[in-house]
């Protein structure tokens, strides 16, 4: 594995190859795993939430009809085009190229999403990523990971290695609350909400 985070020109030439590598667009399984992420949202609406990795903002446009406003961030420019032509008839969200933990908004959100992101991070890295979201999160805020678990080699961390570091935070006396963990063959997803 990786002893650096992935660099956002492993992103460009990953977009730069196609579109949509992953088929957010198409797959059934990305499909279905959209589904249960805004399945797990116990609010109706949000405030003012922040999406780490939209790429082509598939998921973003179902969190827009959610969200006041909308943060939709990705470490590489290539695929915001296209996540921007998406979101343009939302006028709540804003689609911006921003590099996690390099960079990190101002402001502060009730709703934070770190989706199939964690595992391009070392393991440093995550961790000032994930200090980072517990100052930006409201108090009572929630925070949702959703990531593949199955071991990928260009990857520093998997995806349980990056929830197991959320669940450290969590607990009597913790900065997280865990309020749901679901799990299938492919992919894992948590739910936080800070104390």
């Amino acid at each position: 594995m990786p002893d650096s985070s992935l660099p956002i020109t492993y992103f460009d030439d990953v977009y730069r190859a196609n579109d949509d590598p992953w088929a957010f667009e198409t797959s059934p399984y990305e499909q279905a795993k959209y589904a249960a992420t805004i399945a797990a949202l116990p609010q109706e609406r949000y405030t003012n939430a922040f999406e780490i990795g939209c790429s082509i903002g598939v998921l973003s446009e179902m969190l827009a009809q959610r969200c006041d406003r909308l943060l939709s961030v990705d470490a590489s420019e290539l695929p915001l085009e296209a996540a921007r032509q998406r979101l343009a008839p939302y006028e709540q969200v804003t689609v911006r190229q921003m590099s996690i933990p390099a960079e990190f908004p101002d402001d502060q959100f009730d709703l934070i999403l770190l989706s199939e992101v964690g595992y391009y991070l070392v393991l440093d890295d995550l961790k000032r990523a994930r200090q980072q979201m517990l100052e930006h999160l409201n108090k009572a805020g929630h925070l949702l990971l959703v990531h593949w678990t199955p071991i990928v080699p260009d990857y520093p961390l998997t995806g349980d290695q990056v929830h197991e570091q959320f669940l450290e935070m969590s607990g009597e006396g913790k900065p997280l609350m865990h309020l749901l963990g679901q799990r299938t063959d492919k992919y894992r997803l948590d739910l936080f909400q800070k104390q």
